[in-house]
């Protein structure tokens, strides 16, 4: 009942800090965090077994799992299940709403009780779609974090905020009713062919529709999770969606909606069209070697810094593209670690840039400079999160890139190669960052607040589990492991039985590899 409890304690303290705003702000944003650390003790309560075993449990087996008829006609239930994928990123939810909140704390001055109804939504709808076993019921969660999202760029964010949310949902939701078309082709598909009209994952993954249609179904969902995650090409709304959402906000849209287009393809696209997925491998490994470099360059040319921040996300989200791809043991870890590391890494920096922009009344680089000395505190944390951003050894993010070139030099040496240069490049690019706002020159009048003890006291667990990461990821790597392997498995099989229209690429590892992939990191 644990994940059943997860959500309705976060959708029970939506309603809550809505009806307290109308009498209390203050309530209304301590209620938030009642609701989020009750979410977070539950979580604990999921985790500590799975901590403390010696062994992680066997791919295949879920760590929690709760079932319930919905609507029976259809075939519909309300299945919810963990795994370690699901456990990682639930945990990271809970930890990103708690700093979000706090970023937004004398930021929202308006409507305090409906932004943290609408903040509370989105992390419901989050949970939801890293829990959801139904196909039929993560649509329905993959949809209700988009709307109160909408919300919260259009009513709370800035300038251009209306023009923003609208460009994002048109994005997504286009995205959405793609995926939506395959989930109800595949269950008349699968129907057809077993006599079971079912919405279940579990019966889906063991027979994959064959030929085309196979491929034209595969192709939808990886469609709509391009967009989430996003893809190069289809990125085009994350840096306006950012620009313009709050920084409460922007770090949920960093920090976890970008997570949900990976974990669906880990979770759904792979696993559910394992030879499908194997013929657009090398295509998907190029988009996000481009991604890394493209993403790179335009986040360098950017005059505002929270576009600078957004466009990193599209370089990083690069390498998590190229790892599921890559498809061997490394390369999946690897991604997975740096689905954690981004989300911790870029969120803090949105939050500097939240914190500089409700100060200063600006974001843009021209405007700034010379901040450290009436800023250390600040400028500190800034040149952490840059360093963890740009891939210092130690800290989360190279782990996880560095497992990702690994794992893709087994695939394609060229590939690998290519990608290295995004950690030169986001070098540039992230000490360019916190040379323009806190070296240099101080700017006429341009002076602030240091951080107070509630931001540093969200900035320290940050750093913590950043270093934490970085320096000791054996946990989080065991943790994901069961699904890894099954993942590598799936495609082993696929390659056996390569599709009807062209030759399956192999998501293997060679011998060699393989062995390393294998070994206690």
């Amino acid at each position: 009942m644990i994940l059943l409890w997860l959500l309705i304690v976060t959708v029970a303290g939506a309603i809550a800090v809505w009806v307290l705003g109308w009498w209390s702000t203050t309530a209304s944003r301590w209620a938030t965090l009642v609701t989020l650390l009750a979410d977070c003790v539950l979580l604990l309560a999921l985790w500590a077994p799975q901590w403390t075993a010696q062994q992680p449990p066997p791919g295949g087996q879920w760590i929690a799992e709760f079932d319930w008829p919905w609507i029976g006609p259809l075939g519909v239930r309300f299945h919810l299940a963990a795994d370690g994928l699901s456990l990682l990123l639930l945990a990271l939810t809970v930890f990103l709403g708690i700093a979000a909140v706090s970023a937004s704390w004398t930021e929202i001055q308006a409507r305090v009780g409906a932004f943290h109804l609408c903040l509370l939504l989105t992390l419901a709808g989050i949970m939801g779609v890293f829990t959801a076993l139904d196909l039929f019921l993560f649509y329905f969660f993959w949809e209700l974090m988009l709307v109160p999202m909408y919300f919260l760029i259009a009513v709370w964010g800035h300038e251009n905020r209306v023009r923003a949310a609208i460009k994002f949902f048109l994005f997504t939701q286009g995205g959405s009713l793609l995926m939506f078309v395959a989930i109800l082709a595949l269950y008349f598909v699968h129907g057809r062919n077993t006599g079971v009209y079912s919405f279940d994952y579990r019966q889906w993954v063991q027979a994959e529709p064959a030929g085309t249609i196979g491929w034209w179904l595969m192709l939808g969902f990886f469609v709509s999770f391009a967009v989430k995650l996003p893809v190069v090409g289809l990125h085009t709304w994350l840096p306006d969606a950012h620009t313009e959402a709050p920084t409460g906000g922007s770090v949920v849209l960093a920090g976890l909606l970008l997570k949900t287009g990976a974990y669906g393809l880990l979770r759904f696209a792979l696993p559910l069209f394992p030879a499908a997925s194997a013929e657009i491998a090398w295509p998907a490994m190029i988009l996000g070697v481009t991604g890394i470099l493209y993403g790179a360059f335009l986040a360098f040319a950017q005059p505002d810094a929270k576009r600078l921040v957004a466009y990193t996300s599209v370089s990083h989200l690069g390498f998590v593209l190229l790892g599921i791809y890559a498809g061997t043991n490394l390369a999946l870890q690897g991604a997975i670690v740096i689905l954690l590391a981004h989300g911790l890494s870029t969120g803090g920096l949105f939050i500097v840039v939240g914190a500089l922009q409700e100060r200063l009344h600006t974001r843009q680089l021209d405007e700034l400079g010379g901040l450290w000395s009436s800023m250390p505190r600040m400028g500190g944390v800034a040149l952490f999160l840059a360093l963890a951003s740009l891939g210092l050894p130690g800290l989360a993010n190279f782990v996880g890139e560095f497992l990702v070139l690994t794992g893709t030099f087994a695939v394609s040496p060229a590939l690998a190669a290519i990608g290295a240069v995004g950690f030169v490049l986001s070098s540039v690019y992230s000490l360019w960052l916190v040379y323009r706002v806190f070296q240099g020159p101080q700017r006429q009048g341009v002076a602030a607040l240091d951080l107070g003890a509630r931001e540093m006291v969200v900035f320290s667990l940050i750093i913590a589990a950043i270093l934490w990461l970085g320096v000791y990821p054996q946990p989080v790597l065991n943790t994901a492991r069961p699904l890894v392997e099954s993942l590598v498995d799936s495609a082993a099989r696929a390659e056996g039985e390569p599709s009807a229209q062209s030759q399956t690429v192999s998501f293997k590892a060679p011998a060699a590899a393989d062995r390393l992939a294998q070994s206690d990191l």
